[in-house]
């Protein structure tokens, strides 16, 4: 029987305008009613998550900034944060690169130095709390991680810059423009097995569903891992199955219902 539904956002829960789909507030509450709990594991900002679903805050688990800081009810469960200096020699490393805007996450804002409103407009639907300061390494906080983004694409023109970091860090690939910069045990997948392990939740009982490369580790700990019709190769290899439907077409909610999860009785075959 499934106690927890995790669900990676934009790709995946959200359609390509980052909407959130109008049925989903009834499909949530029935599931809530049958006691299964509804969480998103996504790249975005706490605040961001908490007002997309602000109906519902009270109930819902995030699992944000890549599994980086973890809140229920208002809570922090979980803080997995970047060490400072490694932080800023990211910074750095990310103002070496041409065409490279960075974005550093802290727990209580994210921070940019860059005035292209373009970029700004483009993290905006990412970040709820997002400060332009002059100088990035002045920045105090506690930090999650730190993102680069090129609007050329980040796994052809950032990666290659960032892959020699990856033994010691966690570098993953979040969407085609952006890449994430985290302590090397930060990901999806650890948060998620850390609260199964609270909760007493096991992998059996776990439905998730991702599209991008910073899902990979959270499609391993779940049997029941569903890649989106739209997801990446990778992600696709990894999972257990492949929904019907993509996030344009409410892929993640239809797959509930194709599962029976909102009848009655209900019942997944092993």
């Amino acid at each position: 029987m499934i106690k927890l539904i995790v669900t990676d956002m934009d790709g995946t829960l959200l359609n390509d305008e980052h909407e959130i789909h109008p049925d989903f507030w009834e499909i949530e509450e029935l599931l809530n009613n049958k006691g299964i709990m509804f969480a998103v594991a996504s790249g975005r900002q706490f605040y961001n998550l908490e007002s997309k679903f602000e109906r519902i805050k009270d109930r819902m688990m995030f699992f944000a900034e890549n599994g980086t800081h973890v809140v229920h009810k208002g809570k922090d469960l979980y803080v997995n944060p970047l060490n400072k200096e490694a932080a800023m020699n990211f910074v750095r490393k990310g103002r070496e690169l041409s065409s490279t805007h960075l974005v550093l996450c802290g727990k209580n804002s994210a921070y940019i130095e860059s005035k292209d409103d373009s970029f700004f407009n483009e993290i905006n639907k990412f970040y709820k709390k997002i400060e332009r300061v002059d100088d990035l390494t002045k920045v105090e906080d506690t930090f999650l991680k730190v993102t680069f983004c090129n609007f050329n694409g980040v796994e052809e023109n950032t990666y290659p810059h960032l892959e020699e970091f990856a033994t010691n860090y966690k570098v993953a690939i979040a969407a085609h423009v952006f890449i994430d910069v985290t302590s090397i045990t930060a990901n999806k997948g650890n948060a998620i097995s850390g609260i199964q392990e609270e909760l007493n939740i096991s992998p059996k009982e776990t439905l998730v569903f991702g599209d991008y490369l910073n899902d990979l580790e959270m499609m391993q700990n779940a049997k029941y891992s569903y890649a989106m019709k739209n997801a990446h190769p990778e992600i696709i290899k990894v999972s257990t199955y492949l929904t019907n439907f993509d996030n344009n077409e409410n892929g993640v909610l239809k797959t509930i219902e194709e599962l029976g999860l909102l009848k009655d009785e209900y019942a997944i075959k092993s």
